[in-house]
């Protein structure tokens, strides 16, 4: 059986020839003289055929062994379909089995969430999770072609790093030989530095929380998209993140029809992410929420319900400007006509997704990052390169960070971060 391995996605350009595939079998059904296949290669699923009075004896007594999860190759002539849901079915003609797969954990029948997870390994090969991996992997691409395009340039931070750039209760400590280091939560201080010797950065890379948090938002282990800019201003950066979100749900709605289609995702509610972006400030957040009966007072941050709340007010991301500097990042510029809120913007997604991206324009000034290093604590030993990028050509520069799980399940319209990433880290969960 000499034949070139051909995918299930290829098929279309195989229309009444004869192809061999390598898959595994997802499901099986007979109907005494018909055995229904349904294939799975990875690239997509197609239902194989096998009818008795058409194949030999040996063809048939070997599909008749095959069980959920078994592996094989297939020979089988490609026919057009319009019943079936990729629009393909597969006329088989010789079943070579790799593997005969006995006593598959999960069955097509309900399984608890626990039990899901710790199968993760299997639970991936299903339509809804193959699904959502696929879509994930098409964010990815867009955000690289984004920046790619935009003249930006990918720089990687370090995993490893002395300290914390927003205080180090949520860190996770290791040992560097015989000094303290922490796994990092953020590369922002570090593309800081790049940008002002590339101009315009981005980092995407894994970040790390030990926040003992258990929300259906939040993970341990999570990857960032982190872009840095210089000669960059608030409202600048503002124009950049809209574009740039609105590139990746378009794109994603272009390539991944077929994986929304399989999650049940309303594609209408993606199709109006165009820019711009309705924009409000805190002052302005604060005041719609006290008037739905949120008990909130200016200098509070919000919570999932508030966001939720001011989310519900817009059919497309709604940015939120100039939070009070009293609980945002050291880093954070002060409005010049206003010191006591800071040019920043949390950019909330629909839906009750909450918070995609925050960014803020940068302090660029010597004296007043100085001061908030001291205000903040932070140990100099361990920043003062930080510092010397304001002391040697600083610059007006911005930048915000995107996190990609929670904008996998926005885009793919999940109730929880778990299924975003193929192997998630949780509170309780190190496994698989």
């Amino acid at each position: 059986m000499g034949m070139e391995l051909t995918t299930i996605r290829d098929v279309h350009k195989h229309i009444g020839q004869t192809v061999r595939i390598g898959c595994w079998v997802h499901n099986k059904r007979s109907s005494g003289k018909i055995q229904f296949l349904q294939l799975r290669d990875g690239t997509g699923f197609i239902q194989g055929v096998v009818v008795k009075n058409e194949v030999s004896q040996d063809v048939w007594d070997e599909a008749s062994k095959l069980t959920q999860e078994s592996s094989l190759y297939v020979n089988g002539t490609v026919r057009e379909d319009a019943r079936s849901q990729s629009g393909f079915e597969l006329d088989v003609s010789g079943v070579e089995i790799i593997q005969v797969a006995v006593n598959y954990p999960i069955t097509p029948k309900e399984h608890g969430v626990d039990f899901l997870m710790d199968h993760r390994h299997l639970w991936l090969r299903s339509p809804r999770q193959r699904a959502i991996m696929v879509i994930r992997a098409q964010i990815i691409r867009a955000v690289q072609q984004y920046f790619d395009e935009n003249g930006f340039y990918l720089v990687d931070p370090p995993i490893l790093t002395p300290s914390s750039c927003e205080g180090t209760t949520n860190l996770f400590h290791t040992k560097y030989f015989d000094e303290d280091a922490y796994l990092t939560q953020s590369g922002q201080l570090y593309m800081e530095a790049a940008a002002m010797a590339l101009g315009k950065v981005y980092s995407f890379g894994p970040t790390f929380r030990a926040e003992k948090s258990k929300t259906r938002r939040h993970l341990i282990e999570f990857w960032m998209i982190e872009p840095e800019m210089a000669f960059v201003d608030h409202e600048q950066n503002l124009v950049v993140q809209e574009r740039f979100i609105s590139y990746i749900v378009q794109n994603v709605l272009v390539h991944c029809r077929k994986e929304l289609e399989t999650l049940g995702r309303d594609v209408s509610k993606l199709e109006s992410v165009t820019v711009p972006f309705p924009r409000i400030t805190y002052d302005e957040a604060i005041r719609r929420l006290q008037e739905n009966g949120h008990e909130i007072t200016w200098g509070e941050d919000f919570g999932a319900p508030h966001e939720t709340e001011i989310a519900q007010q817009f059919d497309k991301p709604v940015f939120i400007t100039h939070y009070p500097a009293s609980f945002k990042a050291f880093y954070m510029k002060p409005d010049p006509n206003r010191p006591e809120v800071v040019l920043c913007a949390d950019m909330i997604a629909p839906e009750g997704y909450g918070e995609i991206i925050g960014g803020s324009q940068r302090i660029d000034d010597p004296e007043l990052m100085q001061q908030r290093f001291a205000e903040h604590e932070l140990g100099e030993d361990a920043y003062r390169w930080y510092l010397d990028l304001r002391k040697y050509g600083t610059v007006p520069h911005s930048g915000f960070g995107l996190g990609l799980e929670r904008t996998v399940a926005w885009i793919c319209g999940l109730e929880h971060v778990r299924e975003t990433i193929p192997f998630p880290r949780l509170l309780y969960r190190l496994y698989p």
